[in-house]
């Protein structure tokens, strides 16, 4: 009968390889660079995994012209493989006396072994045959050319183009294939194109081909020849290139990730270029200046030491230094015109009050089935003012102005033409008009936060506005049954939830979810209690990851979170905190088990109220004493929002549970007892229930 085999000895070490890949392409947008340096990389390395080829290093490369793969470390010979394959039981396989069976010499042919070489492996089902398939490696080199097809073809972008006559889907129009294993280049063709050891310099001021001899010569060749093929050290070179022009003139360049990655990614060789403005501009508001240097130009805006914004600005070319004073003057020549046009527009839209636009918002629609702005406004204004009445009865008259005209600057010129600035131009527009500062702040508050992470709003005007504003949309969207589904939030309903939610809880206002949404659904008719139970759910669903994500135990979370509807979420959060600190007390364990057992019996039917009268036994009238002592305590604490104080305290009923439950019988004959019984239960569950559902804890913790 066939043994189990045993390893044999390891392969001795071989002489290491590198192989590059660049693919020559026309220019790429730059937002789809960052990307696709990742999936460059994930795809090259799920490849050699696939087919058994090792590596030490995989590095990736990106220009406006260029994608570029280098793996080090790669073995002359792929790795052997040995796989398993299961056949027929052993039972089955082998006859009494220990030989074959048709079964066994069957399944060894099919699978090109010798009877004899099938082993025995035991499985959760017993016993089985199987064959051992060894598979020696190859030469690496002869499976590279298939590897580095399927690596360029894997690529995917989010728009893709065909050109010409060939079929290929690229990002943009393939021009040259270079691929090299060492010194050798590895043949290939993709929809026409071979591959080759040759590449481009820049575009312009190096356009022709020249040949990579052997890798470590590629960087070298390629800056020769005017293209910083790394971009973390074009990247280097910008932000050492723009600190130190702006120094030059007492400035600063301010701090933009997506800027200095932008540019990163527009250029192969980055020369930067300090260029001025006329002063005159600077009446304008800043935030608008910087905008149209940023948004439409990719200009560095530079500031002075005390933050404000200098009349200089750093553009980096992608040209040679001498070239620098042709770049200043075009650069300078299309910023004044941006200006203009910005300046043309302010001074258009100064010149008429904010709240003049009111009646405008009439004439836009919001959505086709939820009316037009003004109407959303109108509901705004509704939701701010029961908000304010609540949370801020003192700053109510603010916020309901703040809540009429808080769209209104989306029909002005500036946002018209630069979106990105809602709410912020509000506030410059409102100061013109001589409105408080407390409105004019909220109108720039009212959409924070508008991503995760960004910074919520500071003011409770700004605050509450905001909430309004992002409850009238999430409650109004599912009202049309417009809701998210799977990965589809057009209307970004998710990141508003998200935004309410960090709000709420930074404030801590002492408003319900519940009680905002009930408040939203008011006039929906029959729809209006089951439009509330999805929009909790929606938020419901939110919250548990959220909290999960900060390091709450999920468990915790969902001990808690059904009372969402009833509950401020700050007050969620401290029976949270309460919950988990209370589970590294020594009766945890304990009273959770006691209180597990109540949940157990008790039915969530109508019960009738509790009557001492009928309670009989020792137990029941002990633990019903023990109940009575401890309830106005609790319920004093609750009021103090004590929770940790609550869950101690009733924890002391644990062995009076206990004993009732050893020595009561709770479904009694009678059924007046038994439900006087199941009261007795209720009645102390009700007094942990406003904390938690400890039925949904772990045990242990």
């Amino acid at each position: 009968m066939p043994q189990n085999d045993s390893a044999g000895p390891s392969p001795s070490p071989e002489r290491l390889s590198s192989l590059l890949l660049e693919l020559g392409t026309e220019e790429i947008p730059a937002r789809f660079l960052p990307p696709a340096l990742t999936l460059l990389r994930t795809a090259t390395e799920s490849l050699f995994v696939e087919r058994l080829i090792g590596f030490s290093e995989i590095k990736t490369y990106a220009t406006p012209r260029r994608l570029t793969a280098l793996v080090k470390g790669i073995p002359r010979m792929q790795q052997g493989s040995v796989r398993e394959v299961f056949g027929p039981s052993k039972k089955v396989a082998f006859d009494a006396s220990g030989n074959p069976t048709k079964a066994a010499t069957g399944f060894a042919r099919s699978q090109g072994v010798e009877v004899t070489e099938l082993v025995v492996r035991t499985t959760d089902k017993g016993e089985y045959v199987a064959a051992v398939i060894r598979q020696e490696g190859v030469e690496v080199r002869s499976l590279l050319p298939d590897v580095l097809k399927k690596m360029v073809l894997s690529l995917s972008f989010p728009k893709s183009m065909r050109w010409g006559n060939g079929n290929l889907r690229f990002v943009r129009p393939l021009r040259w294939i270079l691929a090299l294993l060492d010194s050798e280049t590895i043949p290939f063709e993709i929809d026409g194109i071979r591959s080759a050891n040759i590449t481009k310099g820049h575009r312009f001021l190096s356009p022709g081909s020249f040949t990579i001899r052997e890798i470590p010569s590629y960087v070298h060749l390629l800056e020769n020849n005017y293209v910083i093929v790394d971009q973390v050290q074009r990247r280097k070179v910008i932000e050492t290139g723009i600190d130190a022009l702006a120094a030059t003139v007492g400035g600063k360049v301010p701090g933009d990730e997506g800027l200095l990655e932008t540019v990163t990614h527009l250029v192969e060789y980055p020369v930067p270029v300090l260029c001025e403005f006329p002063a005159e501009y600077l009446r304008l508001p800043w935030e608008l200046l910087i905008t149209v240097m940023k948004g439409h130009q990719k200009y560095f805006a530079v500031e002075g030491e005390a933050g404000t914004l200098r009349n200089y600005f750093v553009v980096v070319s992608n040209t040679k230094d001498e070239n620098a004073e042709t770049i200043r003057k075009g650069a300078e020549r299309v910023i004044k015109a941006r200006f203009e046009d910005a300046r043309f527009y302010y001074e258009e839209d100064i010149s008429r009050r904010l709240e003049t636009r009111i009646e405008d918002l009439k004439r836009v629609t919001f959505h086709d089935r939820l009316g037009s702005l003004h109407e959303k406004t109108e509901r705004i204004v509704r939701t701010a003012s029961f908000l304010a009445g609540k949370l801020a009865p003192e700053k109510k008259g603010d916020i309901e102005r703040a809540a009429w005209l808080s769209k209104t600057d989306l029909l002005t010129g500036v946002v018209g033409e630069f979106p990105e600035l809602q709410g912020l131009m509000g506030r410059y527009y409102a100061l013109h008009d001589g409105e408080r500062k407390e409105v004019a702040e909220a109108l720039r508050e009212q959409y924070l936060p508008s991503y995760s992470g960004d910074r919520l709003p500071e003011s409770d005007e700004g605050a509450i506005l905001s909430l309004a504003d992002k409850m009238d949309t999430i409650v109004s969207f599912f009202a049309i049954g417009l809701m998210p589904t799977g990965s589809e939030d057009p209307f970004a309903l998710r990141r508003q939830a998200l935004g309410v939610i960090a709000i709420l809880i930074e404030k801590g206002y002492p408003v319900a979810l519940g009680e905002i949404v009930r408040k939203l659904s008011e006039g929906m008719g029959e729809t209006r209690q089951a439009l509330a139970s999805e929009v909790l759910a929606f938020f419901m669903q939110r919250i548990e990851p959220l909290f999960s994500s900060q390091g709450y135990e999920p468990d915790i979370v969902l001990s808690v979170i059904h009372l969402l509807e009833s509950v401020p979420l700050g007050e969620i959060l401290a029976r949270i905190h309460a919950v988990r600190n209370f589970g590294s007390a020594a009766e945890y364990t304990s009273f959770l088990m006691a209180m597990k057992r109540i949940n157990n019996i008790v039915p969530e039917t109508e019960l009738p109220s509790l009557n001492n009268d009928l309670l009989s036994e020792p137990q029941e009238k002990a633990l019903c004493g023990e109940m009575m002592n401890i309830r106005p305590v609790v319920r004093e604490l609750l009021r103090g929002k004590k929770y940790y104080d609550v869950l101690k305290l009733t924890s002391a009923l644990s062995p009076f549970i206990n004993s009732f439950f050893d020595k009561v019988l709770v479904m009694d004959k009678k059924e007046e007892v038994k439900l006087n019984r199941l009261s007795l239960l209720r009645e102390i569950w009700s007094l942990v229930s406003p904390v938690a559902d400890l039925s949904k804890l772990k045990e242990t913790r």
